[in-house]
């Protein structure tokens, strides 16, 4: 697709990924609308990039179709759904707690599918649109300590793989992109406010991958002409130093 014709909605666009392809996509004359759940960071990085931002959870059905409707009004119309918004809760097996595993499945998941649900409505009825969830790559592999995150990422792969068989009738792309580790906040849309932030040392920083190397994955994925795409994408930094 062209980019100047793109209509972008990015879930979880406050920060690290999301903020990194609004920046980018509205850089090369896309419309864009990031929306999330803490109306302060929203505001700020709406202010920054001078984009228009929806507040709105995306577990939350009702919530959902509002920020997709308004989404496509505020732009005009909605060719581009980018499902960024999740977090990552990490314990060993023997120190899960439920509720934590049950929140995480919500944002991860069934948030995903109530937007790719809603934006799909539009997508079919004007036989047209992309999808790009993004996943990680816990969606290829487990690692110890990281079950609850790693299996919200498998199922994210299962579904992206059920929704392109079901919608490319519609000539609707879903894509996946699967970056490694990436210097963001890992948790910055997460319900556990207690769980410790990574520091990153003077070389990881030099080397280990940024929003900004997903967000021109993202770009590139959408500009290719509209008779293809790529089904996936994983992305790892050339050579970091851990």
């Amino acid at each position: 697709m062209n980019i100047k014709d793109a209509k972008v909605l990015i879930t979880g666009g406050n920060s690290g990924i999301g903020k990194a392809t609004a920046k980018l996509l509205k850089e090369k004359g896309a419309q864009v609308v990031i929306s999330g759940r803490n109306e302060s960071t929203l505001k700020t990085a709406a202010n920054e990039l001078e984009i228009d931002y929806i507040k709105a959870d995306v577990t939350n059905e009702s919530q959902v179709t509002n920020m997709v409707q308004e989404a496509k009004d505020k732009m005009n119309g909605l060719n581009v759904l980018i499902n960024n918004a999740g977090y990552g809760y990490i314990s060993k097996l023997i120190d899960i707690e439920a509720d934590k595993f049950t929140d995480q499945f919500r944002t991860n998941i069934l948030g995903a599918a109530l937007c790719a649900k809603e934006s799909a409505k539009h997508f079919i009825d004007q036989e047209y649109g992309n999808i790009i969830n993004i996943g990680s790559t816990s969606s290829l592999k487990g690692s110890p300590t990281a079950s609850p995150y790693v299996a919200t990422k498998f199922a994210l792969r299962g579904m992206t793989e059920s929704w392109r068989n079901e919608l490319r009738p519609h000539n609707i792309r879903v894509m996946q992109i699967n970056p490694s580790e990436v210097m963001t906040s890992f948790a910055d849309n997460r319900v556990d406010t207690n769980v410790s932030e990574k520091k990153y040392t003077q070389a990881e920083q030099q080397t280990k991958l940024r929003g900004e190397e997903i967000a021109h994955t993202i770009s590139s994925l959408l500009e290719m002409d509209d008779r293809g795409f790529i089904t996936e994408a994983t992305v790892f930094a050339t050579n970091p130093k851990v």
